[in-house]
């Protein structure tokens, strides 16, 4: 299988970081021999129909910051669309950073391989939450596979655990902490009785929270992956402005210690079901599922078979985004093998 990888930051990295690892794993338990024929950054691409060699392209992208300086096959100030067109592969990984504004250029990337019959596979919420419909009916109407696990939540398993191993169930709901910035905060200042701002700080310092946190801290993080689960596991015909937001930037230390003493903890929680699409802070018992400390992601699904069944894991990291977008990509391939 050959793939295209667009965008390499964290996660574009940690793509080709499992695949190389993985490789002979791959072809031993799959018979899928992965190669990385084109990777796109801002600077241009690194282009070779006969496989790019992996740690090549991320020291590269770690010394210079710029994908076209790839030896021998890099190319500067070539847009990835043009890309997508000269070159022949199965599979895009599109990774390029979220624009919750318009999903752009995400979306014309997505539309552009499914309109040209190639299985996509994307972790970006941008167009997901913004454009769901739209992309779900171009990859019915071209035959194109169309996976998204990595958007919700990095490594915890949810949007196919939902469609596969609940089979059969009809999902009402799901409530999650879906935001693992403001999962470490809301812990440490639990924790430690810190204010906001000082466990913001820290958490930029760590590289937990971004240079500018807005997106995590006022829920929008969250809203997009609650409209994502609404569209996919709930059947849904929702967007990002359909979701009430609040965020967590209000939340102060007595509010969190007041809650202690009545043996509950403020967490950052989101709803999607058909009666509400939420995302603010409530109130959780200690001691119950939601009672998970630092990056973790929780999730639960109430089903009307198998009752309520959580999920818990991992919602950041570039290698625990990537080991979702790995799977993505094996179970495109049993499918089509």
């Amino acid at each position: 299988m050959k793939l295209c990888i667009i965008g390499f930051g964290a996660v574009g990295k940690g793509v080709s970081k499992v695949v190389s690892m993985k490789k002979e794993m791959l072809i031993e338990k799959y018979g899928l021999d992965i190669s990385v024929v084109a990777v796109t950054d801002r600077s241009g691409a690194a282009i070779n129909p006969d496989g790019l060699d992996v740690e090549l392209l991320i020291e590269t992208k770690e010394k210079t910051g710029k994908i076209s300086d790839y030896p021998e096959y890099g190319v500067s100030n070539i847009s990835s669309i043009h890309v997508l067109d000269d070159i022949d592969y199965d599979c895009l990984i599109e990774v390029s950073p979220t624009n919750i504004d318009d999903g752009e250029p995400a979306r014309t990337h997505m539309l552009k391989a499914m309109q040209d019959g190639k299985d996509v596979v994307t972790s970006n919420k941008g167009p997901l939450s913004l454009n769901f419909s739209e992309l779900t009916n171009a990859s019915d109407s071209t035959n194109s596979q169309f996976k998204y696990e990595a958007s919700v939540g990095g490594a915890m398993p949810i949007i196919n655990f939902a469609h596969e191993t609940l089979a059969g169930n009809n999902i009402t709901s799901v409530l999650g902490i879906l935001n693992g910035t403001c999962n470490y905060i809301l812990s440490r200042m639990a924790n430690e009785g810190s204010p906001y701002l000082q466990t913001l700080n820290e958490a930029q310092e760590l590289g937990i929270a971004e240079t500018d946190p807005t997106q995590d801290v006022e829920g929008i993080d969250a809203a997009c992956k609650i409209v994502i689960l609404a569209n996919s596991v709930l059947n849904m015909d929702v967007s990002l402005k359909d979701v009430t937001v609040v965020g967590i930037s209000k939340i102060t230390p007595e509010s969190i210690a007041l809650a202690k003493k009545e043996g509950l903890l403020i967490k950052l929680i989101g709803v999607a079901s058909h009666d509400n699409l939420e995302v603010s802070p409530r109130l959780v018992r200690e001691g119950s599922p939601f009672a998970v400390d630092g990056t973790l992601n929780v999730a639960t699904l109430r089903t009307d078979l198998a009752d309520d069944v959580t999920v818990v894991g991992k919602g950041a990291g570039s290698i625990e985004t990537a080991s979702a977008i790995l799977s993505d990509i094996i179970s495109i391939w049993k499918a089509r093998t």
